[in-house]
């Protein structure tokens, strides 16, 4: 069987494997690198096509058998590249012959210029309250900020030792400590609580524990009781007289 032909060789090309395909939703801006990147390489494994864009699966030289085959998957993640960027970006990649180069061209101009994002991203961790929010609603948004500051971690750490691990059960924490800082007054008592756990439950008790809460603090407090009466709207006319 030809190499091209085999589903699990990364030359396949599967009928649905379509030049205009659009692998990711969010496409390559000039602030958001770290998780397109991690979006597209998740999408290009699922495709089998990572060596493409790492260099694990080179060029061949035009009398390799494969080079046809190569050629044709190249071209192909090419397009969805060029599917997954900004029109300002796309047209400075437009005249890459190699998805590899593509690849290291978008690494080399975007990832390192992350200072001010991650600056961004730190104080919305730190300042970003419940407000009217759902504690569903809340958590979300604190869990996408998390995420997007995690991407640019991994980068920093290359390997998974024992020393990255104590980074990251550190900024779990912080990232706890900000969450709870930013909850409403109601959740105080329960806050309390948690705080004086030894150890500190992780963000996903936590969340588990607020659920609760919150939808006994429905069952106690309606939202019709939420309303003034008709003697405190008499007592505000009143006065307004």
């Amino acid at each position: 069987m030809a190499a091209f032909q085999d589903p699990s060789n990364p030359l396949f090309l599967h009928h649905s494997d379509g030049a205009g395909l659009v692998l990711i939703s969010q496409p390559l801006s000039h602030n958001n690198y770290s998780t397109w990147s991690r979006a597209m390489l998740v999408a290009l494994t699922v495709k089998n096509k990572v060596g493409f864009v790492d260099g694990s699966l080179p060029k061949p030289p035009p009398t390799d058998a494969t080079y046809l085959a190569w050629s044709r998957a190249n071209s192909m993640v090419i397009s969805w590249l060029f599917n997954s960027v900004s029109k300002e970006i796309l047209n400075s990649i437009l005249l890459a012959t190699t998805a590899e180069e593509i690849w290291e061209d978008l690494r080399v101009r975007f990832s390192k210029n992350n200072g001010p994002h991650i600056f961004q991203l730190r104080r919305q961790l730190v300042c970003t309250q419940q407000g009217t929010d759902s504690v569903s609603t809340y958590y979300t948004k604190m869990k996408c900020i998390k995420e997007e500051l995690e991407s640019y971690r991994r980068q920093e750490f290359q390997c998974t030792c024992g020393v990255f691990q104590q980074f990251q059960n550190q900024t779990d924490i912080e990232y706890l400590m900000c969450f709870l800082m930013g909850l409403n007054e109601s959740f105080s008592n329960i806050r309390g609580q948690i705080l004086l756990s030894e150890p500190l439950p992780s963000i996903g008790k936590v969340f588990s524990m607020l659920l609760q809460q919150e939808e006994a603090q429905r069952e106690i407090i309606p939202p019709s009781s939420y309303a003034p009466s008709s003697h405190s709207k008499k007592l505000v006319v009143s006065v307004n007289r």
